[in-house]
């Protein structure tokens, strides 16, 4: 009798194998699309504070003093920011900086209730704060 015939067959067989590794790669393979969405979706946010700093910074161009550029940055914002950027203006702060040479207009956002950052429970989360900045020369080249 030839006992080492089953065990030779039991080696060859490798009906549960694909369910093994799927069970021990699954979970990194669902933690790093997680992490593609949270990090893809706060570059998406970070971008869109940016580009509404630079706009904000170019509206404020037309004031005469350092108010009226103020006001009129921040009017923007407040216009801009759902329609442009998707983004909420209650989450936004902006000040404004102006001299003889530059207007620095600088955006925070809060971003710690933004959806994409709550599925970021897993994984290191990005900053909760985006601060962007955009100067625009005045004169004084």
């Amino acid at each position: 009798m030839n006992y080492d015939r089953p065990r030779r067959e039991l080696i060859r067989r490798r009906a549960g194998s694909v369910a093994i590794e799927f069970a021990l790669l699954g979970p990194l393979l669902v933690l790093l699309l997680m992490g593609m969405v949270v990090y893809g979706g706060w570059f998406w946010l970070a971008q869109g504070v940016q580009s509404l700093a630079t706009e904000s910074a170019r509206a404020a161009l037309s004031g005469l003093d350092a108010q009226e550029r103020t006001l009129l940055a921040q009017a923007f914002v407040a216009q801009e920011a759902q329609r442009g950027a998707g983004l909420n203006p209650d989450d936004l702060t902006v000040a404004v900086e102006s001299d003889a040479e530059a207007i620095r207009v600088r955006i925070t956002m809060d971003a710690s209730e933004h959806p994409i950052l709550a599925m970021a429970a897993l994984l290191p989360a990005p900053p909760d704060q985006i601060v962007r900045t955009a100067v625009v020369r005045t004169g004084g080249f």
